[in-house]
């Protein structure tokens, strides 16, 4: 990973406005580094988390024609042997909150494990760099603000969900802030363990 360039200019793909918020609040202060956002339309492939992170970026890398940033987050149900793991999007948008508890409804176990895996490719034809970030906590009633995604059902620590949580206490140890905290260290030049 050392030896891949450092881009001075990232894309990151992106159509979901609360992503690129916490991307920017993240990244805003990397030296050298203009983050630009691009909404790049297309169907996820079936497969693993890296499959699918891997996949995405390829793609919008081809059709960005250079160098690109993409996310994807993934939320895996002990209970459920992963699932819905990479398509927690789709199971929220059908089922809701609510469906995602009753999908536990009949198991003891509501552990939940929040897995953010952020890919960037250099451009088309360059194989994608994975920084992926994971964080344990419980599937609970929703509580606080329902406004990013399935924030408000994810029960971190102190016994407050994601979306219970002040931004900048979310941003230092979410799964998303963990992967971002990777990448930044590697486009500071650092080596870093994905």
């Amino acid at each position: 990973m050392a030896d891949q360039p450092r881009p001075t200019v990232l894309n990151f793909i992106t159509g979901n406005a609360n992503k690129l918020k916490e991307v920017q609040a993240i990244l805003g202060d990397v030296p050298g580094l203009e983050l630009q956002s691009r909404n790049v339309e297309g169907a996820e492939i079936q497969g693993t988390i890296e499959e699918v992170a891997r996949d995405k970026c390829l793609r919008a890398a081809k059709a960005i024609n250079g160098p690109v940033l993409t996310e994807d987050t993934a939320l895996e149900f002990r209970a459920l042997k992963g699932l819905p793991g990479p398509y927690i999007k789709y199971f929220l948008q059908a089922l809701g909150h609510e469906g995602l508890n009753n999908m536990l409804a009949a198991y003891e176990d509501k552990t939940a494990t929040a897995v953010c895996t952020f890919a960037y490719c250099a451009g088309p034809d360059q194989e994608p760099i994975l920084f992926q970030g994971r964080c344990q906590g419980k599937i609970v009633p929703a509580r606080g603000p329902p406004v990013f995604g399935w924030d408000a059902v994810f029960e971190f620590e102190e016994g407050k969900t994601y979306a219970e949580m002040e931004t900048n206490k979310k941003n230092l140890i979410s799964h998303r802030g963990t992967a971002l905290g990777k990448l930044k260290a590697w486009l500071a030049g650092d080596d870093v363990e994905p």
